[in-house]
């Protein structure tokens, strides 16, 4: 009799066992989450892109005229001084390689200049000869004419004659200086450069420097043949610098002159401060890496702080703040979710996740402004699962 007591009580027991054994694997267990805690504290909202450092007034050293650049002395970095330092110089152009064939015309041009000149000599010779004769017979026809023998139309005829002969005489001169000045023209025509002087007498046109600063480049170094207006040089104060940076036209209308930014990731191991001092008007097209066109804008910032180690054309970060608080409530971006058009929230309290509609104001990367519906201190659920539920049991994730 007691052994049957003794079986009933130990399939009691373990039935009791089996039951409790399904009601644990059965039941509903928390589900893990991160949690975040709800502050009041200082918050920026920024915006972030990549700009570049520019000399603020660069320099162009062009050629003012066509000739025979030299190469050019100066490198990039040099220290030049204003209208001191030669920065090149300009000779003039070498005239053409002459040929058999021009050369031979060249010289029938230069053959017939001479004889032109010696025809032109010939000529004044003629023209002085009948001057002497004109002046020899005026001189006979004036004493005549006191004795009486010669009337007063022949005396004026002569002395016209004189003149008239005295300007063939001046025009015969001028033909000679016309000859002679085309000989010379055929003469230098025939000239070439002169291999012991292949640089030329004397240099045309040196090129200084226009301001104080340094080389940032040289866009001819060696010899040649240059055009009015070809770029030689750029020069410019490289401690005068500026930042330009190229914002989407979207966030460049949230932008100000007078917005405070910090410079980073430019090398160094603080950040500079910079203000903006003006937004273009204008956008222009730019596409992107993606192959996306975007409407872009410059906006271009005044450095406050400086560093000798910044140069021309060196690549920054620049986040610029376009709305700040000194203390407010926020929240972490991640525990942000939709349901309709509302912003909502899981908000855990004792152990329960808790669906709140909160009111959101400005954002940024990090965190958003909470205006309704949260208090600091709460505790959220960040970047909550799919199969989280209002009301349902949750336990922080270790």
């Amino acid at each position: 009799m007691k052994s049957i007591w003794i079986k009933r009580v130990g399939l009691a027991l373990l039935a009791v066992a089996v039951v409790a054994g399904f009601g644990w694997a059965l039941r509903t267990r928390p589900a893990l989450v991160d949690l975040a805690e709800v502050t009041a504290a200082p918050m920026r909202v920024t915006v972030r892109e990549e700009g570049m450092t520019r000399v603020r007034d660069v320099y162009t050293v062009s050629a003012p005229i066509a000739g025979h650049l030299t190469r050019t002395v100066v490198n990039e970095g040099d220290l030049v001084r204003a209208n001191n330092t030669v920065v090149a110089a300009i000779h003039p152009l070498d005239p053409p390689l002459i040929d058999r064939r021009a050369e031979a015309e060249l010289l029938a041009s230069r053959d017939a200049a001479r004889a032109g000149v010696g025809v032109a000599e010939i000529d004044l010779q003629r023209a002085q000869s009948a001057l002497k004769l004109a002046e020899d017979e005026l001189a006979r026809t004036i004493k005549l004419f006191g004795s009486g023998f010669v009337s007063e139309s022949a005396l004026q005829r002569l002395t016209n004659e004189v003149d008239l002969q005295k300007a063939a005489v001046d025009a015969a001169k001028a033909v000679i200086g016309l000859r002679n000045a085309e000989l010379a023209n055929a003469e230098a025509r025939l000239l070439q450069p002169d291999p012991a002087d292949p640089t030329g007498e004397s240099c045309c046109v040196n090129l200084l420097a226009p301001i104080d600063g340094n080389v940032l480049s040289v866009m001819a170094r060696s010899e040649q043949a240059v055009t009015a207006g070809a770029k030689i040089a750029e020069i410019g104060n490289v401690h005068d610098l500026e930042i330009a940076v190229d914002l989407l036209s979207s966030d460049a209308v949230r932008i100000a002159p007078g917005t405070k930014a910090e410079i980073s990731d430019w090398g160094g191991d603080h950040a500079l401060h910079a203000r903006v001092r003006r937004v273009d008007p204008a956008a222009f097209t730019k596409v992107s890496a993606l192959g996306i066109e975007e409407q872009r804008v410059t906006v271009v910032l005044d450095l406050e702080d400086t560093d000798v180690r910044l140069g021309h054309g060196y690549r920054v970060f620049v986040e610029m703040t376009v709305w700040e608080c000194v203390r407010c409530i926020q929240v972490p971006i991640g525990a942000l979710f939709r349901n309709g058009d509302r912003w909502n929230v899981f908000v855990v309290d004792g152990g329960r996740a808790k669906q709140t509609e909160i009111g959101i104001g400005h954002m940024n990367d990090d965190t958003a402004e909470v205006l309704t519906g949260l208090k600091p201190g709460a505790s959220v659920v960040v970047h909550p699962s799919d199969t989280l539920v209002d009301d349902g049991l949750v336990e922080r994730r270790d």
